[in-house]
């Protein structure tokens, strides 16, 4: 199944004035929520809820935002799980016994870009279709009352003094948020237009944040812009409320590692959980705001690539690896690498049978060492003999000379120079020039649930001891990134790729 037409949508945030610096990661099932009771109600009836969120599944239930008025009561909004409305935006209110809320007739599943939600209520409006309005990347969308449509001056329960809840759901379902949340901001007693938090970048169209601190925020009202770090309910949290109300959220199983610069204003790629057909991809189990992807107990060897990839530049990532240390080729981490747009997935792993994957791989060989595979060959690569749980492999893609070099806890194999250009010195694989005419994308097959990588395109899930980042300030990597390579990122590959 060629894969060129899934490319494009993940570069979407180009180069823009306004820059947007955290994102927080959400990971399903580690109970990541954040959660505010105000003191005092305010506006139940006119609000708006605008944040910038990144998808990393669909088909599963992902409620952004939730509140109750005690009980079986709530008012919730986010992504249908399944059914009928599967991947449509829907809000939703409760009050023990009717029901009223709305869904949006567009599906929403593309996990390699930013979409940003403007929820707009005014619930005191005269015309039915002015109660509630919603607006993704600037457009309104049509709303469907699925349960029936808000009536005049309803009490939503948002902004009143009970619990509200940022990425857990109260109804009885529980849902926790899988995904990338950024610049997430409540306006408590206006219905504002999606242009007071975005615009259409004059140049390329697309949507893109503007600043929002000079906003009028109300009662309840807050920003989030996710800068901190810190776990307390404070000015120090991760969910610190700088719109100066001081709303801070209080941080549930949330950490300093799933603080992210993956932003709506510099997207990083991610692993692509949209591949879920054919034999040797599907029945995979993504997380960590899809930076890891294992198999499940039935399917080895199943391959995933990134959201995106590249034409030319020069790109470095890293893998962490995590090894049960049972010494045999079944239970070695598989193999790692990239691949061809073209790659249709009809082999079991990188490398086998095919000229449109490359993988790296460790191999029991009498003396263990580390292998490439490519087009159906096997060759040893002379001194790699090491690898241990933990350790971190780095990986140097050079698309401008067809060079590409790999290395382990800071040591390139073979005296690799990824700066020596069209020498190649110590280069483990050249692509030709057929190779170089197609999109280049970073990709892996994993064995087994036991032994697998977790992946670090330069927004890692995984504690970092030193921290490099790229010439250009990009990137968190254990290792030094080499001279003229940077982080698989949209400010990048705009620049760059």
């Amino acid at each position: 199944m060629p894969i060129t037409g899934q490319l494009l949508p993940g570069i979407r945030q180009l180069l823009t004035g306004y820059n947007v610096a955290n994102s927080l990661r959400f990971n399903q099932p580690s109970s990541d929520y954040l959660n505010r009771t105000p003191s005092s109600a305010g506006n139940q009836r006119t609000f708006t809820v605008s944040f910038w969120y990144k998808r990393t599944n669909f088909g599963a239930k992902d409620i952004i935002m939730s509140t109750t008025n005690g009980g079986s009561t709530f008012f919730n909004f986010g992504f249908i799980g399944s059914g009928t409305h599967a991947d449509k935006f829907q809000f939703y209110w409760y009050d023990g016994s009717t029901d009223y809320g709305y869904h949006s007739a567009r599906l929403f599943r593309d996990t390699s870009a930013w979409y940003h939600v403007v929820l707009a209520v005014d619930t005191t409006q005269g015309t039915e279709s002015n109660r509630a309005k919603v607006y993704i990347n600037g457009v309104q969308e049509t709303l469907t009352a699925t349960y029936g449509a808000f009536p005049q001056n309803l009490d939503t329960y948002f902004n009143k003094n009970n619990v509200h809840y940022i990425g857990y759901d109260h109804d009885s379902s529980g849902a926790l948020l899988n995904g990338y949340l950024s610049e997430v901001v409540n306006i408590d007693g206006s219905q504002l237009a999606p242009d007071q938090f975005g615009e259409f970048d004059e140049d390329s169209g697309i949507w893109k944040p503007i600043d929002v601190s000079g906003l009028t925020f109300g009662t309840n009202g807050f920003y989030l812009d996710f800068e901190e770090s810190g776990t307390g309910t404070n000015a120090s949290g991760m969910g610190a409320d700088t719109s100066g109300n001081t709303n801070h959220f209080a941080v549930n199983n949330l950490t300093a590692i799933d603080q992210s610069t993956d932003t709506c204003t510099n997207n990083f790629i991610t692993l692509n959980p949209l591949i879920g057909t054919g034999t040797y991809t599907d029945n995979q189990v993504y997380s960590e705001g899809n930076t890891i992807v294992i198999p499940n107990s039935t399917d080895n060897y199943g391959t995933a690539f990134g959201t995106f990839g590249a034409t030319k530049g020069k790109w470095y990532w890293e893998a962490q690896i995590v090894w049960n240390g049972t010494s045999n080729n079944a239970n070695f981490p598989k193999q790692i690498g990239f691949m061809r747009e073209d790659y249709t997935f009809n082999k079991s792993y990188l490398g086998q049978n095919d000229d449109q994957t490359w993988g790296v791989a460790f191999h029991d060989l009498g003396t263990d060492g580390w292998g490439l595979d490519h087009n159906g060959s096997f060759s040893a690569i002379s001194g790699a003999t090491t690898m241990a749980n933990g350790g971190t492999v780095m990986l140097a893609l050079d698309l401008d000379n067809g060079k590409f070099y790999m290395g382990y806890n800071g040591t390139f194999f073979t005296s690799g120079d990824p700066t020596s250009g069209a020498t190649g010195t110590g280069a483990i694989a050249t692509l030709d020039a057929t190779d170089l005419s197609f999109t280049i994308i970073p990709a892996v097959t994993n064995a087994t649930n036991s032994t697998y990588y977790k992946f670090n395109f330069g927004n890692p899930a995984y504690s970092i001891s030193s921290g490099n980042t790229d010439g250009d300030n990009y990137g968190n990597f254990e290792y030094a990134v080499p001279s003229g390579y940077f982080s698989w990122c949209t400010k990048n590959l705009a620049e760059y790729g």
